[in-house]
């Protein structure tokens, strides 16, 4: 199997075949994700509550992106590696210019990802001008959870499912190549992959996503608490890499997410 690009991805969702995706932050975990056939890892800014033991994503810094992202690389031959642009990396489009450098130039990765809706359009622009492709991420974004006031579901009310929609569609146009749905209703989630000609990716966003992520130490029933959008695989596997090779299975499949992982 070769290298995963774009272009893979875009194919993929042509043909219908599900793009499978988890979290990553070291070469050895980057590795047995490689060699089960997992098509997108990303470097999450999630490290900062599953490595660092903060309630937040918020203190992440970019070394500790770049840190993580190269130690990533090291373990990955197939699969594409993206990074999480971390807190108030991308106030301006300069800024982030300079960050998503480092972050393919230093990090090693091949797609950043940003947060956020309208806000972000025209740095999603000026990135992809300066040939950096960009992740584009809609729905409840970790980074804007004091906004949010908790980790709650995005987009039940018309007014902001209209404005999800609105969103994912001005950050196409924008640029982006790829984006990510985080906990949005699943109807919401499919009207929005239907629309858009790039790769949508879900995290609690049903079934009918282009594929699906989810951080890696959730699946393996590491974490505290474990979302209930997300499944321990490990439970029902005797190693990690017939864990993650099960995830790939049930995503490539459409087994998973099943009903009782996605939102109304």
């Amino acid at each position: 199997m070769g290298k995963v690009t774009i272009n893979t991805l875009k194919e993929m969702k042509k043909s219908g075949e599900k793009i499978a995706s988890l979290t990553a932050y070291d070469a050895n975990f980057a590795r047995i994700l490689d060699e089960a056939h997992i098509d997108v890892i990303l470097v999450g800014d999630s490290l900062g509550m599953v490595l660092q033991g903060e309630e937040t994503t918020l203190k992440v810094s970019m070394s500790d992106m770049i840190y993580h992202t190269r130690m990533v690389k090291r373990g990955c031959k197939r699969a594409m590696i993206v990074g999480d642009m971390p807190f108030m990396s991308y106030t301006t489009p300069a800024q982030a210019l300079g960050n998503a450098a480092r972050f393919l130039s230093d990090g090693g990765a091949e797609v950043v990802k940003l947060e956020g809706g309208s806000v972000i359009a025209d740095t999603v622009c000026y990135l992809d001008k300066h040939g950096i492709p960009v992740c584009a991420h809609l729905g409840l974004t970790p980074q804007s959870i004091h906004k949010f006031g908790g980790y709650h579901v995005q987009g039940r009310e018309s007014k902001t499912a209209n404005q999800i929609m609105n969103d994912a569609k001005l950050l196409e146009e924008a640029g982006a190549v790829m984006l990510v749905l985080e906990c949005v209703p699943h109807q919401l989630a499919a009207d929005i992959t239907e629309i858009l000609k790039i790769p949508v990716i879900g995290i609690g966003a049903g079934s009918k996503c282009d594929g699906q992520v989810l951080v890696l130490y959730d699946i393996l029933g590491i974490t505290e608490r474990q979302p209930g959008f997300s499944k321990n695989f490990l439970e029902s596997a005797t190693s990690i890499k017939i864990a993650v090779e099960n995830y790939v299975s049930a995503v490539k499949s459409a087994q998973f997410p099943t009903a009782e992982h996605q939102f109304d």
